[in-house]
């Protein structure tokens, strides 16, 4: 059965009663629609942008505070960059940035081994986590390890926590989802139950994943087993772009350069590459950002 409009955009935890393991089980499909719309990626590259925003939705549960977990992959090959951005509330944001000529030839050329690590080509994962009252960040930086995003995260929770984790992700043009399951401190050595719950997940189905309900997938899984599934919670679009920011941004070039900017093209227009939105600068604008007594909330009003 399909999910219905009420069961959209949606993340739920549960526990094994009788074992010491979480989970997750994370939906968007709205939410996904939304981030696609600024842009036109190719399939492959929004399979796997899909998967990024299903797997950052997961692991931001994991946060204790008002703060952000930020999924950034990079490398030297077709697919460049990809950001995924999601808050402790579950807002969430991303955007590729890929090389379409090497898209096009890669998968003319090699179109049975085009996995993530493929693209990415050689390049790093960086996890970062900020709390936004305190202004602490913590970051990881890693290798790619593996084909796939629940490769790379599942290599870095292994050696960041020293706790087990599986991740299934899936991704199409509208809907992407994931589950995780982590085994917690305390299972004792004789306990097979990760064994069996991590066996039974390895026969989830990207469309079962896509289509069918947190409960449904539960019951497909563990029907034989004790699982409390918790009040799922809502899961939308959030982009942390604002025009002191971007103001901010602009105070990394020169006045020169962007007096020369302003003479050529009238004005300084910048587009958040994750929503869309445009940032124009005009002549004033400028001189206020290098006045020596101009802070970013002085441009916040439209003259």
């Amino acid at each position: 059965m399909n999910m219905n409009a009420e069961e959209k955009d949606k993340i739920y935890r549960f526990l094994f009663d009788k074992a010491n393991i979480r989970g997750e089980i994370a939906s968007l499909t709205d939410v996904w629609k939304t981030m696609q719309s600024h842009h036109n990626y190719p399939e492959i590259i929004r399979q796997y942008l899909g998967e990024g925003v299903a797997a950052a939705v997961l692991l931001s549960a994991t946060l204790k505070f008002e703060g952000s977990l930020t999924i950034q992959a990079s490398g030297d090959g077709a697919l460049t960059l990809m950001v995924i951005e999601c808050r402790n509330d579950f807002g969430v944001r991303g955007v590729a940035k890929y090389q379409q000529s090497l898209v096009d030839e890669m998968l003319n050329g090699l179109p049975d081994e085009t996995d993530l690590k493929t693209l990415l080509g050689d390049g790093t994962l960086i996890i970062t986590i900020e709390q936004f009252k305190t202004k602490e960040r913590y970051q990881g930086i890693v290798a790619l390890e593996g084909n796939s995003m629940a490769d790379f995260l599942e290599a870095y929770l292994e050696r960041s926590e020293q706790l087990e984790t599986r991740i299934f992700l899936a991704s199409d043009e509208n809907s992407v989802g994931g589950l995780l399951l982590q085994q917690l401190p305390g299972q004792n050595e004789d306990d097979d139950s990760w064994e069996r719950v991590t066996h039974l997940a390895n026969t989830i189905k990207t469309d079962e994943l896509l289509e069918l309900r947190a409960k449904e997938i539960l019951h497909r899984l563990y029907h034989e087993e004790d699982v409390r599934l918790f009040d799922s919670e809502s899961i939308y679009f959030k982009c942390s772009c604002t025009r002191d920011k971007v103001t901010n941004m602009l105070r990394s070039i020169s006045q020169q350069e962007a007096s020369a900017i302003i003479k050529e093209q009238g004005n300084i227009s910048v587009d958040c590459e994750f929503c869309g939105k445009i940032y124009q600068f005009d002549e004033i604008d400028i001189a206020g950002i290098y006045s020596k007594n101009s802070q970013p909330s002085d441009l916040s009003t439209k003259h």
